[in-house]
């Protein structure tokens, strides 16, 4: 086989911060074997986070009709073996995911899947016998993928695309980024438990607001735009985006920005495929789970104080609730955030 038939199948169907982080890894690989061909299996909504990666193509899952069920999942197969796949990457490891490998390598094809590293996971956030120490982050784990595969991938230089066109519907909204800096901020996630408190992060909002050649766009969904509003405090260099723009859009915006705020959730992967600076922060999850995001210094990631909650981190997706751990995050102080993130970015702050 010749480098030039290489065509690898791909597999990771969610969820957002999940397939995200699929993409640095694909685009080292694109980068570092320019002849090989991609094919990424994924749900729609993702298809923008490989539009710009030379030899990609992406195929959409149908997870509601075509790809529905076993029988779904037979008509997937029977559509990819159209493409002439010649290796398949398992990077979800699910049932799904690994009904395809098996018929895949039932046929011939070579195969591979991601480790999840689930007993590694599990010392980390168990209760007793904690294991607290830093597991092989995701990226790695996917490159060890590749690398059964045959491909071996390295990131001493990552590789970024460039800044992204903003188109006129979003500059109507954020003017000029002329001597600007432009920081985001997504204070939401899927679990509560994972969310810095709102009342906290205004007073974090305001303390960044504070320069007038500062903007600040509050990333959220639709139906959290009154929620968020409240985080504005009126300020007008401080803007509310839910609702107003698409997502293709927020992409847009945050390959822009000079530094993403997030919690443990996708904006953050998001900002850091673009290669935007991520500042995270972190309850009941913790970095050292592997899912902190891409190329950003563990200095950036700042979590809550294990002394006073030494069962942190309590789960891998802060979906378990602790009795007695609700205020974690009140332990990371807006203040500590805020000048870190000004020193980091040298805003020149002027007191009123």
């Amino acid at each position: 086989m010749t480098l030039k038939e290489n065509h690898i199948a791909v597999m990771r169907l969610s969820a957002m911060g999940d397939v995200a982080m699929t993409v640095p890894v694909i685009r080292a690989l694109i980068d570092q074997y320019p002849t090989v061909k991609v094919t990424v299996i994924s749900r729609p909504f993702f298809k923008p986070f490989f539009n710009d990666i030379p030899n990609v193509s992406f195929f959409e899952f149908d997870a509601k009709v075509r790809h529905k069920g076993f029988l779904g999942l037979l008509r997937l197969y029977s559509d990819l073996k159209k493409h002439n796949i010649t290796a398949f990457a398992d990077l979800h490891d699910v049932l799904r995911s690994k009904i395809i490998r098996s018929l895949f390598r039932l046929n011939g094809i070579q195969v591979a899947n991601t480790d999840k590293g689930r007993a590694e996971k599990k010392a980390l956030t168990q209760k007793e016998n904690k294991v607290f120490k830093p597991i092989k982050t995701m990226i790695e784990r996917h490159c060890d993928t590749f690398e059964k595969l045959g491909f071996s991938i390295g990131f001493s230089n990552p590789v970024f695309p460039d800044k992204m066109l903003l188109d006129q519907q979003v500059t109507a909204i954020t003017g000029s980024k002329t001597n600007k800096v432009w920081i985001g901020i997504a204070p939401m996630a899927q679990y509560e438990s994972k969310m810095y408190p709102l009342d906290l992060m205004k007073e974090l909002v305001n303390l960044l607001a504070r320069n007038e050649n500062t903007t600040i766009f509050i990333f959220g969904a639709k139906n959290e735009k009154e929620v968020l509003e409240k985080l504005t405090n009126n300020a007008i260099n401080v803007i509310n985006l839910a609702g107003k723009v698409s997502f293709a859009q927020e992409l847009q915006l945050i390959s822009n920005l000079d530094l993403m705020l997030s919690m443990d959730s996708g904006n953050g992967h998001i900002a850091a495929m673009y290669g935007t600076k991520v500042v995270s922060l972190w309850g009941a999850t913790h970095p050292f789970a592997g899912f902190a995001p891409f190329h950003q210094p563990i200095e950036n990631a700042f979590t809550a104080d294990r002394n006073l909650y030494p069962q942190l981190p309590t789960s891998i997706y802060g979906n378990k609730i602790v009795e007695g751990y609700q205020d974690a995050m009140r332990t990371i102080a807006p203040e500590t955030v805020a000048n870190y993130i000004i020193d980091l970015l040298n805003i020149t702050i002027h007191n009123s």
